[in-house]
């Protein structure tokens, strides 16, 4: 069973609680619960993990690397930008990286530095687009192997 890492970047802990009319009234948990249960049908062993601290998330991506995680999906949220030491980060670590965005970061003008790192970028799709990203990943881990 492949095992994938998401990570949640700064400010989604507000998901739910401000700018709803861009991300909507999920909240937090609620994407955790939706991604746990997409992982399941998936048949994905699924690591949340969330930090409004940068190199909280750079630490939590090598100790991935370094304990066997297959596949990694961010949603880098307040991170998309100008956060070169996480973008290096990702792409030092041994295994693919997918970024994700409830919404489309492109339609308010804000273009991803995150995005030059990782594998694949999906925006757009609300919590669906995280089984689109772990069916994504799976695609990959099985192909690599």
């Amino acid at each position: 069973m492949a095992k994938v890492l998401v990570i949640h970047g700064a400010g989604m802990n507000m998901r739910g609680k401000t700018q709803v009319e861009v991300f909507g009234k999920m909240t937090l948990p609620e994407y955790d619960e939706q991604i746990r249960t997409y992982a399941q049908e998936l048949g994905v062993t699924v690591e949340i993990f969330h930090s409004n601290i940068e190199g909280e998330v750079i630490n939590r991506l090598y100790d991935a690397h370094e304990s066997g995680i297959d596949a990694a999906i961010i949603n880098p949220a307040g991170y998309t930008s100008g956060h070169p030491a996480l973008a290096a980060a990702i792409a030092q670590v041994g295994f693919p990286t997918a970024e994700l965005h409830v919404s489309n970061p492109a339609k308010r003008g804000v273009v991803s530095d995150i995005a030059r790192s990782t594998r694949c970028v999906i925006a757009g799709y609300g919590v669906f687009g995280y089984y689109l990203a772990l069916r994504g990943v799976l695609e990959l881990v099985k192909a690599n192997k």
